[in-house]
């Protein structure tokens, strides 16, 4: 625990007209944000029409399937939603038409849906033409029998996915006037795919597309990014020639160049970075030597200065900087064990905020800056817990087994971008996994499926 791709869907999206008297007003708000998880709404999701021919669409059926899994997936984890078993569906999607009847011939019937209690009914076509797949996109909220909104969207084949991504997040955007988190990244750090090494890594929200972005092969950790996501600080070690040895160094890489710059070499360790909200200076453990204190710096590694001194030997690490830009918070072992502490950007206003558990380490800020989520240990295992960013009002998120029946460790907390959602490792299954829980404890699951181990995903605000 001490251990300190990009297609853009393209064309431009062509919004279907709707009658007066049946499209949503843009003051409509379906959902309430927050209340989601009290009452999921009754969604349903027939399987999307392909609108061409067999001889137009090369591999329709998988182009099919991945963007109704997606879509599918994404919605579920929203937790706004409970979808409704295609078996209480009483016309067959497939027979009728995207549209509803009578303004649609051969169109759907809405008090179908009304009789088994839909209260959004989404409806997707697509057609393929040579490489590029073309998606319409409907969803209607059935109890008003009122279109909510329709798009269509285009894209290359190969970038069906972000297609499905995009349409999700204007699902959300539309129903509650809220940005989804769909298209957003995570940087990680894992031994994949030889076990041996530690890189990183930057994937999907979901874990798909992984790319792995350094190629020091030795260990790369700790991943964190720019405010726009153009970005990734890692620290890595690395090996220096002259003095034959390895130290811990601070590296950038430009996920649109491929190019990595050296940010800081300074004898010691160089790591945890952190961006401030303007992106061009960051904070960033360094030791140089001695006891590992937390400094600012230019983004370019110039300009140092020194915001903890000590106490007394004292470590003072894992710093990350709040969205407003006007706090920091890390851990420390000042008090003996290591705690969570916040202070203003300039190290004023020590606070402590956690006081129980043995160690609790790499706290992450709410993208509202008002609560953190960190890892604390709990007898021989580590759990996620949040609390607000004053130490009140603190919970646990997460409590698992491993097969064994022992207590598994929960640790690398990160917050999405709506926060909504945190995203951790877990070694309940054996290796560390990525996993996410809804920031009330519920909706776990499972991001990573793989024999490889994870450690300190860092989800990024912007979307890709």
């Amino acid at each position: 625990m001490t251990r300190l791709f990009s297609l853009l869907v393209c064309a431009s999206v062509l919004v279907f007209a709707a009658a007066s008297d049946t499209r949503a007003q843009d003051s409509d708000v379906y959902i309430k944000v927050g209340k989601g998880t009290l009452k999921k709404s009754l969604m349903a999701l027939p399987a999307f029409q392909f609108l061409g021919s067999a001889a137009q669409g090369k591999d329709f059926k998988t182009v099919g399937a991945e963007l109704y899994n997606t879509v599918s997936n994404d919605l579920d984890v929203s937790s706004y939603f409970q979808f409704i078993s295609k078996d209480a569906f009483l016309e067959d999607p497939a027979a009728v038409g995207l549209k509803p009847a009578p303004g649609e011939p051969n169109g759907f019937n809405f008090e179908n849906w009304k009789k088994i209690g839909t209260e959004f009914l989404v409806r997707g076509g697509f057609t393929i033409l040579r490489d590029e797949v073309t998606f319409e996109g409907y969803v209607y909220y059935v109890p008003q029998a009122k279109l909510v909104f329709a798009k269509k969207y285009q894209a290359p084949v190969s970038g069906a996915r972000k297609l499905a991504h995009t349409f999700c997040n204007d699902v959300l955007l539309n129903l509650t006037k809220k940005k989804g988190m769909f298209l957003s990244r995570v940087a990680v750090s894992s031994d994949r795919p030889t076990g041996k090494w530690k890189e990183i890594f930057v994937m999907d929200w979901d874990g798909a597309n992984a790319k792995q972005i350094t190629q020091h092969k030795g260990i790369s950790i700790a991943p964190s990014w720019s405010p726009d996501g153009s970005t990734v600080l890692y620290t890595s070690a690395a090996f220096h020639k002259k003095a034959m040895t390895r130290n811990w160094d601070l590296f950038s890489y430009e996920l649109k160049t491929g190019k990595r710059f050296l940010i800081s070499h300074r004898t010691g360790l160089n790591m945890g970075a952190s961006y401030f909200p303007d992106g061009k200076n960051i904070v960033v453990t360094v030791s140089q030597g001695g006891n590992p204190d937390i400094v600012k710096m230019t983004a370019d590694g110039e300009g140092l200065t020194k915001i903890t001194a000590g106490p007394a030997g004292a470590m003072n690490v894992e710093p990350v900087v709040s969205p407003d830009g006007k706090r920091i918070a890390f851990s420390s072992d000042r008090s003996g064990q290591p705690m969570i502490y916040v202070m203003n950007v300039d190290g004023s206003n020590i606070k402590r905020v956690t006081f129980a558990g043995r160690y609790n380490s790499t706290p992450t800020w709410s993208p509202d800056s008002q609560r953190i989520a960190f890892a604390g240990q709990d007898k021989d295992h580590y759990d996620i817990f949040l609390m607000d960013a004053d130490g009140m009002n603190l919970e646990r998120l997460t409590s698992a087994k491993k097969a064994n029946g022992r207590w598994a460790s929960n640790e690398d907390p990160t917050f999405s971008p709506d926060g909504r959602h945190v995203m951790f490792v877990s070694d309940r299954a054996g290796p560390m996994q990525v996993y996410i829980v809804n920031v009330d404890g519920t909706n776990e699951r499972r991001i990573t499926v793989d024999r490889f181990n994870y450690s300190r995903p860092k989800w990024s605000a912007a979307d890709f």
